[in-house]
């Protein structure tokens, strides 16, 4: 069995083509777009809520959704307005 020598060289060419990589792959999911419209299951998911908030989140209008032949679908644009009206801006901090 032959022994090979691995230059610094080496290693510096490994490296890029290794960011290179990892950078095409985290492009592709971060360009991924979500689903328009979302059922309950992966709303909740999405949110960690349960079935009774859910269903508490639509019936004081706080959500709205759609519905078709019993199956509720929520926009995922929706989602996102509900998440920036109730954010909470933080307080700065006193000591840096």
């Amino acid at each position: 069995m032959a022994a090979s020598i691995i230059t610094t060289e080496d290693f510096e060419t490994f490296k890029i083509d290794l960011l290179q990589e990892i950078k095409k792959i985290v492009e592709s999911q971060t360009s991924a777009r979500p689903k328009k419209w979302l059922r309950s299951i992966e709303v909740r998911k999405l949110l960690n809520l349960s079935n009774g908030t859910l269903q508490n989140l639509r019936i004081n209008g706080t959500l709205s959704y759609t519905k078709v032949g019993g199956i509720l679908y929520y926009s995922y644009t929706d989602i996102e307005k509900l998440l920036e009206v109730n954010k909470v801006q933080a307080l700065p901090t006193l000591f840096k």
